[in-house]
């Protein structure tokens, strides 16, 4: 049996750099929600492979070009319709590609007009007293970098 359901491709980077993990902030642009960090990356484009997608993610939200290292893994998250932050009455099922990767280029700046609004450097020891989305969570727990005071899961999306 099927029912109305919002699906989402995204593709996203651990990127670490002399200890410290790069992250976006995510800004929902509503003035009840509280926005949270995230791994560089979003939604994949018609015809896009996730590669593709980590890549251009991760320029349009920090200005930085980065090469991919390796595939971390795909998480899969559902949600109901009452854990839904934008009020849509439907279940989200959210299916997300991670990649390690390296900075190659550019220069760290803020995407304009986006669902972030800055990007920062972060000491891996320093994460657990961000407000996170759980998708840091799933990277850094897949890539073998969960620092201590980090539970394997929670925190938002």
């Amino acid at each position: 049996m099927s029912f109305p359901m919002d699906t989402r491709v995204g593709a996203y980077a651990v990127i670490v750099q002399d200890g410290a993990v790069l992250l976006s902030h995510w800004n929902p642009r509503h003035p009840t929600l509280r926005g949270a960090w995230s791994l560089p990356g979003g939604g994949m484009e018609i015809g896009e492979q996730p590669a593709q997608t980590a890549r251009r993610e991760v320029t349009e939200e920090t200005g930085l070009t980065v090469e991919l290292d390796e595939l971390l893994g795909v998480h899969s998250r559902h949600m109901d319709p009452e854990e839904r932050l934008d009020g849509h009455g439907r279940p989200f099922h959210a299916l997300r590609v991670i990649y390690r990767a390296h900075v190659t280029g550019g220069t760290l700046t803020a995407e304009l007009d986006g669902s972030s609004d800055e990007a920062r450097w972060f000491p891996l020891d320093a994460v657990p007293q961000l407000p996170l989305l759980s998708l840091v969570t799933v990277g850094l727990d897949l890539a073998g970098l969960l620092p201590a005071g980090l539970p394997a899961a929670g925190g938002r999306w």
